[in-house]
C-alpha cells in the first residue's frame, strides 16, 4: 500500500459557501514513480477511497499486472474527495451542502497541479467516481486523454434526485443513520434478481429466524459504521445532488463534443442507478458529433455493483485502452 500523502489547499471557496476554508487533498501514488511513465488517475466511488490497489486495495483486479491497468506501465494516482472518512478526524467536513461535483473536480485539478502534472493519459472512475471524471474533463477538455466513466452519468436523473433525497432523510432523521443508509443504498446497488440467486429464503444456520438476506444487509450496515463517518456519508451522497456538467455551460453535446479526450462510456445492463438505456442514448447522440467515443456494456444479473464483481469483463473492455 502507498503512503497516504496530503495537499494543503488553502482558503478554497466551495461553490455554495460564504467562507473560504482550508482543506486537505489526501492521495496515494501506485506503480511507476511520478514523471517516468504515463499518469491514470482513478476516482473512487462513493464509500470508496485511494486504496485502490495492494492489501484492502478495492480495485486489485482490474489494476495489475494481470488486469487492464498494468502497475508496471503507469503511474496510478488516487485522490480522496475532501471528507472522506478514509482520511482522518481533521478532514472531516460538516458543511456538506457547501459543496458539489464541480468543487472536487476543481479541487482534484488544484492538486494535479501541485503534483506538476501536464497531461493526465486517462481518467477512470466508477458512480460517483466516474461522475467526477465527466466534469474534470468538462472544465479542462484538453488534459486528459481518456476518460472512463464506468456507471455513472454527466447528470444527476429525476430518478437519482428521488434517492438522493431519501438517503439525505435518512442520514438526518434515523436513529441509526449509516446503518440505515447503507441498507437502502444496497437495494439501488444490487438487483432482485442478484439476490434471488444468492440468497433464495435461506434462514442463517446460527439463527433460524434471521433470513441469509437479513443478516447480509446488516452486515453491510454495520461494516459501513465501523469505516465511515455520518458527515463523509451525507457529503458524498448530496454531491450525486449536483452532477451536472452542462451548467452555466450549453446543453451535453455541446459541452461533450468540445473535450479532446476518448470518452468510454462503460455501463450495466441491470444498473438500477444509473440505467443503461439512458448511457446509451447519450452515446449515440454524441458519436453523430465526436468520432473517438466508444459504448461498452457490462452484462450481469447483479446491477450497479457489477463493476465490482464482472472483473473479466470489464479487463476485456478496457485491455485495448491501456496497451
Amino acid at each position: 500500500m502507498s503512503d497516504l500523502q496530503k495537499i494543503i489547499i488553502e482558503n478554497y471557496l466551495a461553490k455554495n459557501a460564504k467562507q473560504p476554508q482550508n482543506l486537505i487533498l489526501s492521495y496515494q501514488i501506485f506503480g511507476c514513480e511520478l514523471g517516468t511513465a504515463p499518469v491514470v488517475l482513478v476516482n473512487h466511488a462513493l464509500t470508496g477511497n485511494s486504496n485502490v490497489i495492494g492489501k484492502n486495495g478495492w480495485w486489485n483486479e482490474l489494476i495489475g499486472e494481470n488486469g487492464a491497468i498494468n502497475p508496471q506501465n503507469f503511474t496510478i494516482l488516487a485522490f480522496n474527495i475532501p471528507g472522506n472518512a478514509f482520511c482522518d478526524d481533521e478532514n472531516l467536513i460538516e458543511n456538506y451542502k457547501d459543496f458539489t461535483i464541480f468543487d472536487i473536480a476543481k479541487i482534484f485539478w488544484q492538486g494535479i497541479d501541485y503534483l506538476h502534472i501536464d497531461k493526465i493519459f486517462a481518467a477512470i472512475g466508477s458512480s460517483l467516481g466516474g461522475a467526477i471524471a465527466w466534469e474534470m474533463a468538462a472544465q479542462r477538455n484538453d488534459k486528459i486523454g481518456k476518460i472512463i466513466p464506468i456507471a455513472t452519468d454527466w447528470k444527476s436523473t429525476a430518478w437519482l434526485l428521488a434517492h438522493v433525497l431519501l438517503q439525505d432523510r435518512i442520514l438526518n432523521n434515523s436513529a441509526n443513520p449509516i446503518f440505515d443508509a447503507r441498507i437502502h443504498g444496497m437495494l439501488l446497488y444490487r438487483t432482485p434478481q442478484s439476490l434471488q440467486a444468492r440468497f433464495d429464503r435461506g434462514l442463517q444456520p446460527d439463527n433460524p429466524d434471521l433470513f441469509q438476506i437479513e443478516s447480509w444487509f446488516c452486515h453491510h450496515g454495520e461494516k459501513l459504521e465501523g469505516r465511515f463517518a455520518l458527515s463523509a456519508y451525507k457529503l458524498m451522497n448530496y454531491l450525486l445532488r449536483t452532477i451536472d456538467i452542462t451548467q452555466n455551460r450549453g446543453d451535453f453535446l455541446a459541452v461533450a463534443s468540445k473535450i479532446q479526450s476518448e470518452i468510454h462510456f462503460v455501463s450495466i445492463d441491470t444498473d438500477l442507478f444509473f440505467p443503461a438505456n439512458i448511457t446509451k442514448s447519450d452515446y449515440e447522440n454524441l458519436k453523430k458529433i465526436k468520432q473517438n467515443v466508444f459504448y461498452h456494456e457490462i452484462k450481469s444479473i447483479h446491477g450497479h455493483d457489477a463493476f465490482l464483481i464482472e472483473y473479466q469483463q470489464l479487463n476485456d473492455m478496457l485491455k485495448d485502452v491501456f496497451e
